[in-house]
């Protein structure tokens, strides 16, 4: 099976949204428009599930998202000056993998301009 290749030259809004997803999985895999917007869904609520059940979320290539639980601390009202305790809480962070790091190391060129490729499928 060959790898499909997604490339963002320019996108319109300054984030990539589920909705473009959802458009590219339309047009470059030939999804239809309700199946691609049900996929990236599907995707995102399995790995918000698995992020609130504790279970990391390790994607190859791409990287690690894990759930911290933060110790209490003291805070500071910034405006009063007041102390205000900060209760221990659960935080979600990434982590970048090895080859995606270099992806984005090697993908900026000297106009600062930046194309982004992404493979799906063996490699």
């Amino acid at each position: 099976m060959n790898a499909a290749e997604f490339t963002l030259e320019a996108l319109e809004t300054p984030a990539l949204t589920k909705a473009h997803l959802a458009d590219l999985l339309f047009e470059q895999i030939g999804l239809n428009k309700r199946e691609s917007k049900d996929m990236v869904e599907a995707f995102f609520e399995l790995v918000a599930n698995s992020l609130i059940e504790g279970t990391d979320v390790k994607i190859s290539g791409f990287g690690n998202f894990q759930i911290r639980v933060k110790a209490p601390r003291p805070g500071r009202n910034p405006r009063t000056g007041e102390a205000i305790p900060i209760g221990e809480r659960r935080v979600a962070t990434f982590h970048a993998s090895a080859k995606l790091k270099e992806q984005i190391h090697g993908s900026i060129d000297p106009n600062g301009a930046a194309e982004v490729e992404w493979s799906l499928g063996a490699e």
